[in-house]
């Protein structure tokens, strides 16, 4: 863990989203050296499922050592967003840094995207971290050593990160690109920076992309907070930077990253937009026999694995995966042994086989037939083939995120 300097002692940071996550853990650490934090989010009433209000961080700031001033802003409402910086203003008397952490996902692809989603997504993740930025420069440029720090990944043009969340991605590089464009516009008067993952964080969203388990497989929001605590407290003059939460770490001397895992030991899920070299990906992700996750796809054996999957998966069917799933699985095989295979968890007893599911599929998933047999043998986690593009998902995400639950119990069948 990085040690607080107390350098940010008395600056007034401006957080988007800060109610929970990784905004909150960023103004958490800001508030032990007794900053300032302006809690910009919308959460004025418990939510029903996520935790946390803009008055229950408040209170854990005024807890650590810092003061807090709760603002209900929606950063889709451009009057809301005016109001908190002028109540912060007079508060505290000025802006010293801005954090743009607040952001909408939607990991789906174009024809699935509902236009309120697509429109969540640019009006928060590009409108509002734009309107938030040009709303607090006027007062960050009378600041000794102002910051903008976007939450926002460095912009990898692979079309790898754009053909499954084509949406999401665009909205992502758009903060990406204020950062470009900001960075430039006031060099020499405000620092704009972007920070970014290198592994998936554990949030209320990770659980909900992910459901239960997926916190095995991710970072606290700690390694997020120590990494803006990094970049917030250095001079004005670095700019323009896409800085990767661990690389910076190591550079500022830290060497025990396990600190920062949910479950020491266990492989990290790497973040979007990050490409990997594929196979120490293999190696460290999976850790399975050294197999590498990214071999090109090997003919099927005389065995014919992926017939031989779907008997395992259909012996291996039980009323507790229907009743606990729920769902109907369509996969799309290219390579040998191609075609059409399903497995049907929602009728009573469950079955699986070659040909199209019995009902219409909640899920269809597109792979090679290789790729599909390393998965249902553990060889190849489903998050990790998705996100390296191996994998491609139509439907109820939720759903087929329940299916890889069910894979780490057949796995020792397979």
């Amino acid at each position: 863990m990085l040690p607080n300097t107390g350098k940010l002692a008395g600056c007034t940071l401006f957080i988007t989203g800060a109610s929970r996550g990784i905004g909150k853990a960023i103004a958490l650490k800001a508030a032990k050296d007794g900053a300032n934090i302006v809690i910009a989010a919308k959460t004025a009433e418990p939510h029903p499922t996520l935790p946390g209000t803009i008055y229950t961080a408040a209170a854990e700031i005024e807890a650590a050592g810092g003061k807090a001033l709760p603002c209900i802003v929606n950063v889709r409402e451009e009057q809301q967003i005016i109001n908190a910086v002028e109540k912060a203003v007079k508060t505290f008397g000025g802006i010293d840094i801005l954090v743009n952490n607040a952001s909408a996902i939607s990991l789906t692809g174009t024809l699935e995207t509902e236009t309120k989603k697509v429109n969540l997504m640019m009006d928060v993740n590009v409108r509002g971290t734009y309107l938030t930025s040009k709303t607090c420069l006027p007062h960050l440029r009378k600041s000794r050593n102002p910051h903008i720090l976007n939450l926002s990944p460095p912009m990898n043009l692979n079309p790898m990160w754009f053909k499954n969340h084509c949406a999401y991605t665009i909205s992502k590089y758009g903060m990406s690109m204020c950062v470009l464009g900001m960075a430039e516009e006031f060099r020499g008067e405000v620092a704009v920076n972007a920070l970014w993952p290198k592994t998936a964080i554990h949030t209320a969203a990770m659980d909900m992309l992910g459901g239960s388990g997926i916190e095995k497989q991710c970072r606290k929001t700690d390694i997020l907070a120590d990494a803006a605590y990094c970049i917030l407290t250095k001079p004005k003059s670095f700019t323009g930077n896409f800085i990767i939460d661990e690389v910076l770490l190591r550079e500022e001397g830290v060497k025990d990253f396990d600190v920062y895992a949910i479950a020491p030991g266990h492989p990290l899920m790497p973040d979007f937009f990050l490409d990997v070299e594929a196979d120490m990906t293999a190696m460290k992700q999976e850790g399975y026999d050294g197999v590498k996750v990214n071999a090109e796809s090997a003919p099927a054996s005389p065995l014919s694995p992926v017939a031989e999957t779907f008997r395992v998966i259909q012996g291996a069917m039980s009323e507790e995966y229907v009743r606990t799933t729920q769902g109907v699985f369509q996969f799309e095989l290219s390579g040998d042994e191609g075609g059409t295979w399903y497995i049907d968890l929602k009728t009573k007893g469950g079955s699986a086989g070659f040909g199209k599911p019995p009902v219409t599929a909640d899920v269809v998933m597109s792979m090679s037939s290789a790729d599909f047999v390393k998965m249902f043998t553990g060889k190849l986690k489903p998050t990790l083939a998705f996100m390296s593009g191996k994998l491609r998902i139509k439907g109820n995400m939720a759903l087929a995120i329940k299916l890889e639950k069910m894979l780490t119990q057949l796995n020792s069948k397979l």
